[in-house]
């Protein structure tokens, strides 16, 4: 029978440990793992999946505790993290490396309730201990040439790729100390215009930029308009096969000079000459498809050891919505009013940021 069992490695042995694995996601490398554990103040745990003696995957995941309850996430909701779950050996099999997970939160983590989101699980084949939601998302095949490409765009978004440049918009890659600020105030305003606050602070991207920005695996992207103002900011990890959208946000006031569509082909360019095989945007949202994508669709498991508990998950989600919209109102009202040299923000955040 599979079991998993626990495995306490340094970080560095752990990239080793799965460096055998071509499709392991950089929401698995052990730079990501650290960013998750610090911005969630969870637990980290590494776990070996044993056939008998021998070692068959591995898993990687964190625990959380609220109000005494333990959870496991790989990820969960609001850590801005995709896909984690299984990096398994070819042959193991997918849904009982699963059951077997469930039994190892349950009984050895001590936990409630575990979510995992595996872009290999075929969602047909689980039974109904598990309730599963579709996180659909776009991408595109990065194995096609440039030109193919950028034709593949619909025509309005060429064209405001075109305007950019004639309007002097450059795009540069970002490793300062200030893009974090940069890309956060971006953030709030267009929040705040929707009556909203960010899901999350401006540390969780310093954190982001201090764990995976030496891996070379985090493209930070900023455009400035002819004077050098920022007027747009974009975030792209990747590793292995993917590429993918993690955030991006501009001021509004500077639409007319079209910084969005700029960041994102010279994001796609910039993967593509590295090997990168797709770039994935990141989840929903009609916008996507005008950069010649075509629709994914990811399993989003979730169980619990007692039926409350989902019930309880899903009431917290309904009270963390509203708090948002409380704390997003009241940046409306401070703000009310007051001069500002940007007026207001257009930010497209990856829907990773919600998983």
């Amino acid at each position: 029978m599979l079991r998993w069992e626990r495995i306490d490695i340094l970080p560095d042995r752990w990239d080793l440990l799965l460096e055998e694995f071509s499709d392991r996601t950089i929401f698995q490398s052990s730079s990501w793992l650290q960013f998750l554990g610090e911005s969630t103040g969870g637990e980290l745990v590494l776990a070996a999946l044993r056939d008998g003696g021998q070692e068959c995957g591995y898993f990687a995941g964190i625990v959380i505790t609220r109000f005494g309850i333990r959870v496991l996430g790989s990820p969960l909701p609001g850590w801005t993290t995709s896909y984690m779950g299984f990096v398994l050996k070819p042959g193991a099999p997918r849904a009982d490396a699963l059951s077997a997970l469930q039994r190892f939160a349950f009984e050895d983590l001590h936990c409630v309730h575990m979510e995992l989101m595996d872009r290999r699980i075929q969602s047909h084949n689980l039974d109904s201990r598990y309730r599963i939601r579709d996180y659909k998302g776009f991408e595109i095949d990065l194995s096609l040439d440039e030109n193919r490409l950028f034709s593949n765009l619909i025509p309005a978004c060429r064209r405001c790729i075109r305007k950019a440049s004639r309007c002097g918009v450059v795009i540069e890659e970002a490793n300062d100390a200030n893009f974090a600020t940069d890309y956060y105030q971006q953030l709030k305003d267009v929040f705040a215009r929707q009556g909203l606050s960010p899901t999350y602070g401006v540390d969780r991207v310093r954190t982001l930029i201090h764990h995976v920005g030496p891996t070379g695996n985090l493209l930070r992207l900023r455009a400035r308009d002819g004077a050098g103002r920022c007027i747009a900011t974009g975030i792209f990890p990747a590793m292995n096969e993917r590429a993918y959208f993690w955030g991006g946000a501009s001021w509004r006031q500077y639409q007319h000079l079209r910084p969005n569509e700029s960041l994102m082909w010279y994001a796609i360019r910039y993967w593509k000459r590295r090997g990168i095989r797709y770039f994935d945007f990141g989840g929903g949202g009609d916008y996507k498809r005008k950069y010649g994508t075509y629709g994914i669709s990811v399993p989003w498991l979730r169980t619990s050891r007692y039926p409350l508990l989902p019930s309880l998950r899903n009431s917290l989600m309904v009270v963390t919505r509203l708090q948002q919209r409380w704390q997003g109102a009241l940046t409306l009202h401070r703000t009310a009013g007051a001069r500002r040299e940007f007026t207001e923000a257009d930010c497209a955040p990856a829907e990773a940021t919600d998983a």
